[in-house]
């Protein structure tokens, strides 16, 4: 092999690899996105396997077949966010930090008038606008913490 066919190799491994984790990456947003599955786990994240509910209690409770049932929970489990331990469900490292960006997105699409108000001021990217300025308003149209920081971070 020369020197040539190795870069083209790598760059081919390099594009599987990306396109391995945008499919991963859309198959836990489908998840999430599916009503049933985000109830479960999120009914799993708060009771963190001290709960007494069974999954025949959340099968009931959100009216699903046994077949619904457990194939939502394959595919959370499969997905890496729920992991199966002595009979209860707990949700992962990676399901943690998938719950908080559902979460933070949430909280961005409840706030989305304020955040496009914030667009049409200008303030959120204008450099022209002092700092403090920027802070003050948009601390004033924005309550959460993570949303706050996003908009004055130096990248935006």
């Amino acid at each position: 092999m020369n020197a040539n066919s190795d870069i083209e190799l790598s760059a081919r491994l390099d594009d599987a690899g990306r396109n391995q984790k945008l499919e991963f990456l859309r198959e836990v947003i489908k998840l999430i996105s599916d009503n049933k599955s985000l109830l479960i786990f999120k009914t799993i994240f708060l009771a963190s396997g001290d709960s007494g509910d069974t999954g025949e209690n959340l099968r009931t409770q959100f009216k699903l077949t046994k077949k619904q049932y457990y194939s939502r929970m394959s595919r959370l489990t499969k997905a890496g966010l729920v992991n199966r331990q002595k009979g209860r469900y707990f949700v992962t490292a990676f399901g943690r930090v998938v719950y908080d960006a559902q979460r933070l997105l949430g909280s961005a699409v409840n706030n989305y008038w304020k955040l496009k108000a914030i667009d049409s001021l200008g303030v959120a990217y204008d450099d022209k606008v002092p700092r403090e300025e920027r802070m003050k308003i948009i601390d004033l149209m924005i309550g959460n913490p993570q949303i706050k920081e996003i908009l004055l971070s130096t990248n935006y």
